[in-house]
């Protein structure tokens, strides 16, 4: 399957049947809301990728910044609190209402999201290397 992604991805489509999300494979916040998604997303709607990894590598559209998780949806790519509201979204349930932040103008939310990102290694840590996905979760990461 992720053989699947890269090529397609480095054939130019961009639709994917998952919502993928680029992260920081080094930042403990960004892992934590890995951590996070992994755990509540039962219908395995998300596929995830750190932006150090090969597959960020391959896809042309994706922003080379490591500030922001990134979402890939359809045709769409999403930065900063617009990806991490999809993400959340796209867990179903009572996860599906993270949307009604939308109603907060982009400019408050991304403020808010780039001022935790300026400080996201000092108040939550970095790891020495990328998320190394356990066993049982392997198949819902790409490269």
């Amino acid at each position: 399957m992720r053989e699947w992604y890269i090529a397609r991805m480095h054939s130019g489509h961009s639709l994917l049947p998952h919502t993928l999300v680029f992260f920081d494979g080094v930042c403990g916040l960004c892992n934590g809301f890995v951590d996070f998604l992994v755990r509540h997303d039962r219908a395995r709607r998300l596929r995830y990728a750190p932006l150090q990894g090969a597959t960020a590598a391959h896809f042309e559209r994706l922003p080379r910044h490591l500030d922001s998780v990134v979402v890939v949806q359809g045709h769409r790519v999403l930065v900063k609190s617009d990806a991490a509201l999809t993400a959340l979204a796209r867990l179903g349930g009572v996860w599906r209402l993270s949307a009604a932040a939308r109603v907060i103008p982009r400019f408050v939310r991304d403020a808010v999201y780039d001022l935790i990102a300026r400080h996201r290694y000092g108040w939550f840590g970095q790891r020495g290397a990328c998320r190394v996905p356990a066993p049982h979760e392997a198949r819902w990461f790409l490269p």
